[in-house]
């Protein structure tokens, strides 16, 4: 399905979403009914954090913008959380955006950079196809406000930072600290996300390989990997699980063993015609899927992982304990998630002579840097 904004990635219509919540409805109540309460222990000691990748050019402030547009953060916030009222899962596409932002080069709005016919960016690369159109949207509308208010002064790198913090308190997660006065990029790929984002089949030695060659420790990897309570995912991302599967041993099963039966056989149902319809979805958390809270943890101790990376998170026993913890302890999530969405939003920042704050969040002001 088509975006509304053509500039940008796919997005959910209306039709879908009321479809998502049926179908969640049916699957949680379901399984539901098969499952015990849920019991658990406080779960292992926190493992210590990385530091994030040093910020180019200087230190960034959260009073960067008190002066020449104090009232920046409100003007975002009123912007962003009408766009979600309006559509539920734009917080999930927008938390969504800036991770695949500040995972390839940093967070530096190169994501948010249309292509045309001179030049690709990222949004060609096969992983961002999916990237919700809500998103981008919510973000152009908030620099279109603030360029009324106070022009030239605020990054669009600052704007996906902001509203995805906003958003995920406005879901029901923690607030955590953001710092501003990043640059926005001046170049962006269209092959990089590819090569640098996590894929739904990469096992969890090569995802701690990848987010460890970025600074982040394992503990943080399952932090973040909690954002999955919100939003939803497409069947191609997890048909491997339901249709044609196979153990390691070559057997053929019905579907991936490790699944609520009940679950699973929801999902084929959901799926059937996924070949035919690449926009069909599930939700990544179908017991509370517009809430953010800890329930995605609990989901995997069920057997309710919808990825094949979620499930494996639950098997590894580097892992485990600390999905275990976060499942036992929302809490000990919330802050864990909060400390690693702060250095997330740290990493790969651009500042001074290394950016610009763009009129447009789609467009470089002169053009794209020379390579």
């Amino acid at each position: 399905m088509a975006s509304k904004n053509a500039t940008y990635p796919h997005e959910i219509s209306a039709m879908r979403l009321s479809l998502l919540l049926l179908v969640a409805a049916a699957l949680s109540a379901g399984v539901a009914a098969q499952m015990p309460p849920f019991l658990g222990g406080q779960g292992p000691p926190v493992v210590p954090g990385g530091q994030a990748q040093p910020v180019v050019g200087g230190p960034l402030s959260p009073e960067f913008y008190s002066q020449s547009c104090p009232r920046a953060e409100r003007i975002i916030a009123e912007v962003v959380q009408s766009k979600q009222m309006a559509n539920p899962t734009t917080a999930a596409g927008v938390l969504r955006v800036f991770f695949h932002d500040c995972f390839v080069s940093g967070c530096d709005a190169s994501v948010l950079i249309a292509s045309n016919q001179f030049a690709k960016s990222e949004h060609d690369a096969e992983i961002n196809h999916s990237l919700p159109g809500d998103a981008f949207d919510a973000v152009v509308r908030a620099k279109l406000a603030l360029e009324l208010e106070c022009p030239g002064v605020v990054s669009c790198a600052d704007i996906l930072a902001l509203a995805s913090r906003i958003l995920v308190t406005m879901t029901g997660g923690p607030r955590y600290p953001i710092s501003l006065g990043r640059r926005d990029s001046l170049s962006s790929s269209p092959t990089a996300p590819d090569v640098e984002l996590p894929h739904a089949n990469y096992t969890v030695d090569r995802l701690i390989q990848m987010f460890g060659a970025k600074g982040f420790t394992v503990q943080e990897l399952v932090a973040l990997s909690g954002a999955h309570t919100l939003g939803f995912s497409h069947c191609k991302e997890f048909a491997d699980r339901l249709y044609n599967f196979r153990d390691k041993g070559g057997k053929p099963e019905d579907f991936d063993p490790s699944m609520n039966p009940s679950y699973a056989k929801g999902l084929q149902a959901v799926c059937r015609d996924y070949l035919k319809d690449p926009t069909i979805a599930a939700f990544n958390d179908i017991m509370t899927p517009g809430k953010f809270d800890n329930m995605y943890f609990v989901n995997l101790e069920r057997g309710l992982g919808l990825l094949s990376t979620d499930e494996e998170l639950f098997t590894d026993p580097r892992t485990k304990p600390l999905v275990q913890r976060y499942a036992a302890n929302s809490t000990a999530f919330f802050d864990d998630f909060g400390r690693a969405m702060e250095k997330l939003s740290l990493f790969g920042v651009k500042t001074g002579a290394d950016g610009e704050v763009r009129r447009r969040c789609d467009a470089y002001n002169n053009g794209p840097m020379p390579k």
